[in-house]
């Protein structure tokens, strides 16, 4: 029997470090230097995948390869992915690939919606997605961002109802935060933080910066 982990619980594990939870994952991003190189640790991936029985979602782009692991079965963590996770970073090292946390995030579209089955619709026919859940659709290949429909009380008529959650590493949280307000924005609250701040831009329209931290 599988169990679910909690982000807290994955961060406290031995031997992953290079690994920051964003969402219901666990991410690392590994700088391979050349695409040859990437294509040879997506291999050492494939095998330890397979041996395991456990297989993450892999992008590989010239400069780097990023891992996603998560455990369909309880929907987010679990001890499969502290392991994969180990094993992971030691084929990464043998390669002589560094991780590079501050490269990471994971990108959310939040619509706020009144009565959300009455546009979750519109939305799964025009990006081609499929239901996850009652609030959420996501494209089918993984490779586009998720949409969420967050319910609303009341309309909303004097705020944008469409904004972007951005998920990166709870220690890259300020960092980021403070280059998008150096950039122009401005912190619009940060009442729920270090779960979520939400930020705006020059002209008002809304971003949150999240982090698995105050989730547990």
């Amino acid at each position: 029997m599988v169990e679910r982990i909690t982000p807290r619980q994955f961060h406290e594990a031995a031997g992953v470090d290079d690994w920051r939870v964003l969402f219901d994952g666990a991410s690392a991003y590994f700088r391979t230097g050349s695409f040859a190189t990437g294509v040879r640790l997506v291999d050492a991936i494939g095998a330890l995948a397979d041996s395991a029985n456990h297989h993450p979602d892999v992008d590989l782009r010239y400069p780097g390869v990023t891992v996603r692991l998560t455990t369909h079965e309880v929907g987010g963590l679990s001890e499969r992915d502290v392991a994969l996770a180990r094993a992971v970073s030691g084929a990464a090292r043998e390669l002589g690939a560094p991780a590079d946390p501050g490269a990471l995030k994971s990108v959310q579209i939040t619509v706020d919606a009144l009565v959300g089955p009455q546009v979750m619709p519109f939305w799964r026919a025009l990006l081609g997605y499929r239901d996850a859940g009652e609030a959420d659709l996501v494209d089918p290949n993984g490779s586009e961002p998720p949409f969420w429909f967050q319910e609303m009380s009341t309309p909303r008529t004097e705020r944008n109802r469409l904004h972007i959650d951005v998920a990166v590493p709870h220690d890259q949280a300020e960092e980021r935060i403070a280059a998008a307000i150096t950039a122009g924005g401005r912190l619009l609250s940060d009442a729920h933080a270090p779960a979520w701040w939400t930020l705006v831009d020059p002209e008002g329209n809304e971003a949150d910066v999240a982090t698995w931290m105050s989730r547990d």
